[in-house]
């Protein structure tokens, strides 16, 4: 009898405690998930540099139309915080010019590195050969600045031909920009490095209205805008990897 007692008693005992057990997995999955969400939510800091020439440093527009600048509001809008960025860019800069600044710049750590140069070797007829050498060692310098090729990205070069100081000799202009940026293209492939085509964007909008700055050669804080609408998808896949 005594034994048929403490059997039923049992029974009980071990359905609560496999309720108690199945209820406290429940409660710390449901922790674990609630942490992870947590730190999805915490933002995540970019320090981003931008190499360029006039293009990048935004030859006559203010400083928030230039297009790095309105990529990083754009990257914020993506649950990103861009705690530092920094433009290295001058107006008729060519690749040359670009590396000995960035041999004379004592630079800080950054993860994410743009590029975008070489229509001021064109526009002064310099040797082809000249640019790709020098393209060359930008690219690398760009992946030693990151330390991670993933989180480099080159930008193709705008067709100035389509503008009304380029239009008397718009052809030839068009080929020669196209030649460019083939090579950049092609290399940024074999190097396993993104590179986005912003030439189609400057040929399509050209010289319409709003499109180009005041000096009716360099683009306008609205050209700049379709620019980053097709550089930032690219760039969040970047970051999120």
């Amino acid at each position: 009898m005594n034994s048929v007692l403490k059997l039923r008693f049992k029974r009980p005992m071990k359905r609560l405690f496999f309720i108690f057990f199945i209820i406290s997995m429940a409660f710390c999955s449901e922790r674990e998930n609630q942490q992870e969400v947590e730190q999805d939510q915490l933002p995540r800091t970019i320090n981003y540099l931008a190499l360029g020439d006039s293009y990048t440093i935004g030859q006559g527009v203010s400083p928030e139309q230039r297009w790095p600048n309105q990529l990083i509001v754009r990257i914020e809008e993506n649950d990103f915080e861009v705690e530092r960025s920094k433009i290295i860019a001058q107006t008729g800069w060519t690749t040359g010019n670009l590396i000995a600044a960035l041999e004379a710049e004592a630079l800080a750590e950054y993860n994410l590195v743009s590029l975008l140069i070489g229509v001021n070797n064109q526009f002064q007829n310099q040797d082809f050969s000249i640019f790709t050498e020098e393209f060359d060692e930008l690219l690398e310098k760009a992946v030693q600045i990151v330390g991670n090729k993933d989180r480099v990205f080159v930008v193709s070069i705008p067709d100035y031909g389509v503008t009304p100081f380029g239009s008397s000799n718009a052809q030839q202009i068009g080929e020669s920009i196209d030649q460019y940026n083939q090579y950049i293209s092609d290399r940024c492939l074999a190097s396993g490095i993104s590179f986005i085509n912003i030439t189609e964007i400057s040929r399509q909008l050209g010289d319409s209205p709003g499109a180009l700055a005041p000096d009716n050669l360099h683009p306008s804080g609205e050209q700049y805008r379709a620019w980053v609408d097709a550089i930032l998808p690219k760039t969040i896949e970047l970051l999120n990897e």
